[in-house]
């Protein structure tokens, strides 16, 4: 029965990953392959393929090149790109989709990036605001690696120090302060 069950989720992330990939692709159609979002981006340097160039494989539908690249996890979302596009293009939209997709699909290579940004969004969800000691903690646990804590044991001593990070114990377990709002805003958003 698991498995048949995760079989379903996985099917229906599929197809939320298949969806998500086609209206991406329609978005970008438009795209003349100026190169204007290459210029104006201040990552580009560090980023295997061009922003032009990931469009471009966006277009032609090559989702196996797209996710070989790390492109557009280094996105700083700063809408250089999207300001600049002479086309209007969402391309910063497209970036964070891109980001979402692959979360989605569970893709090992950016598993640590999801996790950070899942645990990041459990915990804004929780208190409506970033309770650092929780967010490490919930980030560390869902790395499942009892060593990865150990290489920020300095950097979380020298921000406890410096009263940046509260030694308060983590709440794992219970309902959220903002999980009922959350869950209507899912709600709305779900309605034709």
């Amino acid at each position: 029965m698991t498995s048949r069950k995760s079989e379903t989720r996985s099917a229906g992330e599929e197809d939320f990953s298949s969806r998500l990939m086609e209206e991406l692709r329609e978005k970008l159609l438009a795209c003349m392959q100026c190169g204007t979002c290459t210029g104006s981006c201040g990552s580009s340097f560090a980023m295997d393929l061009t922003p032009r160039q990931l469009w471009r494989l966006v277009q032609l539908g090559e989702k196996r090149e797209i996710f070989k690249s790390r492109t557009f996890y280094l996105c700083s979302a700063c809408y250089f790109c999207t300001l600049r596009c002479p086309r209007g293009l969402p391309l910063t939209e497209a970036m964070s989709a891109l980001k979402r997709i692959a979360a989605a699909e569970g893709i090992k290579r950016y598993k640590q990036s999801a996790n950070f940004y899942k645990a990041f969004m459990d915990t804004v969800r929780r208190y409506g605001r970033l309770r650092e000691m929780e967010f490490m903690n919930r980030y560390f646990f869902s790395m499942k690696n009892p060593v990865l804590p150990m290489g920020y044991a300095s950097l979380g001593l020298k921000l406890m120090k410096k009263g940046k990070v509260s030694p308060e114990i983590p709440k794992f377990l219970g309902e959220g302060r903002f999980d009922k709002l959350f869950r209507k805003v899912d709600e709305l958003e779900k309605r034709p």
